[in-house]
């Protein structure tokens, strides 16, 4: 199965959730985006991680666990984002110790800490950005009610079809409002999970 190369682009604050974030991963070699929600402890850690002149007085646990890996010579390889469940993204750490590989289940904000800390690249499978990437050309036309502007974080989206969520998913990444990007995605990926059911 071929991976994709992923990287962070940003950090942005919800505004529609308080203390969550929404961190964005940019697709390496194609034009989608992976916008993954994280709570305000794993944000500042991995911006933390992405600023090189910001040094914490005291090590955060993610660099604590980078000290504790060098000392015991065990590297992290690679981070691969291995599948979306229900709006929550599963992600694996691959380490290596004395040429032997091992996997290691993690949450997906933490292994994106670890990478970032390790320099080790970020991968996932194509049927995650299938699920969960998006892409928006310029000329995109919002659809008969379906604005982002006038959707909120409560609002019930039996009423819109499939393609009008699309559209604004695509609308809502144009104002950079990732957070209820990735919320009107986890509600296309439900629709999806019941319809195979």
């Amino acid at each position: 199965m071929s991976l994709i190369e992923l990287r962070v682009n940003r950090i942005s604050y919800s505004q529609n959730q308080s203390g969550a974030y929404a961190m964005i991963l940019d697709e390496v070699d194609g034009k989608r985006k992976l916008p993954v929600v994280i709570g305000e402890f794993e944000a500042q850690s991995i911006a933390v991680a992405l600023d090189k002149d910001i040094k914490p007085q005291r090590p955060f646990t993610h660099d604590l666990f980078k000290n504790f890996a060098f000392r015991f010579d065990v590297a992290i390889k690679r981070v691969i984002i291995t599948k979306l469940v229900d709006g929550v993204f599963y992600s694996s750490l691959i380490c290596e110790r004395d040429k032997i590989e091992e996997i290691i289940d993690s949450r997906t904000s933490d292994a994106i800490s670890l990478a970032l800390r390790f320099k080790a690249p970020i991968f996932t499978h194509e049927s995650v950005m299938e699920k969960a990437g998006i892409v928006f050309d310029k000329d995109d036309a919002p659809s008969k009610g379906a604005l982002i502007d006038e959707l909120s974080a409560e609002e019930n989206y039996d009423d819109l079809t499939t393609e009008e969520l699309e559209r604004a998913i695509k609308k809502a990444v144009k104002k950079e409002n990732y957070e209820m990007a990735a919320r009107l995605r986890d509600e296309i990926s439900k629709r999806e999970s019941e319809a195979n059911e």
